[in-house]
Order: C-alpha cells, then sequence, then structure tokens
C-alpha cells in the first residue's frame, strides 16, 4: 500500500471550505489502485485549523498513474499561476510505503 498525506494549515474559520473541495467527487475516484480518500480536520489554537487528506493507494505504481494521467496534468495546467486562497497559512504533502497494517478485533472487513 501507498499513502499520499497532503496537510493543509488554515485560519480558524476555513477548515470546511478545504474539507468541501476534496471531499467533492474527483477523476481520481476512477483510477485504477485508489482505495480511498479521507479527509480529516483538527484544531491548531485559536488561530489556525489543520485539514489532512489521505489517499491511500494500492501500490506507487497506482498512484504515478495517476500523476502521469492526462486528466491530473491537465487540471495542474488549469490552475497554474493561480494563487492559493488567502486562508491558507501552508501545505504540505508527504508520501508512506507502508510496511504493516494490524487490524482490530472491530474490522468487519
Amino acid at each position: 500500500m501507498f499513502i499520499q498525506l497532503r496537510k493543509i494549515v488554515v485560519t480558524a474559520g476555513n477548515a470546511e471550505q478545504v474539507v468541501e473541495r476534496f471531499s467533492q467527487e474527483s477523476p481520481v475516484d476512477g483510477m485504477d489502485g485508489l482505495i480511498d480518500r479521507t479527509v480529516m480536520v483538527t484544531k491548531l489554537g485559536r488561530e489556525e485549523e489543520e485539514v489532512v487528506v489521505m489517499i491511500r493507494w494500492e501500490s506507487r505504481e497506482d498512484w504515478k498513474n495517476w500523476e502521469k494521467s492526462d486528466v491530473h496534468i491537465q487540471g495542474h495546467r488549469d490552475k497554474k499561476g493561480q494563487e492559493p486562497p488567502a486562508y491558507v497559512v501552508s501545505t504540505k504533502v508527504s508520501m508512506y510505503e507502508v510496511h504493516h497494517v494490524a487490524q482490530g478485533k472491530a474490522f468487519k472487513g
């Protein structure tokens, strides 16, 4: 399994706008190898919130196929030169190879 984490820090009160954007149906949803997308929020004190988008893939190759896809590349071209919204403080993307997953007793998969 391969996981991409996108951590977006925003000024307080703006997390829902980011959640809405990343919760909408997207071309990535139809890609082979996509397991799921999870959107999470936490408060970082009074002034900031963090939105974490976790995208799980069956493999690094599946993720690479998404990155190289025409629809993904065109999406970046369409946004070229656009500034992020003023409420976005920072964005960080990290990639992880999963080495172990242990299911809890409550797992019904």
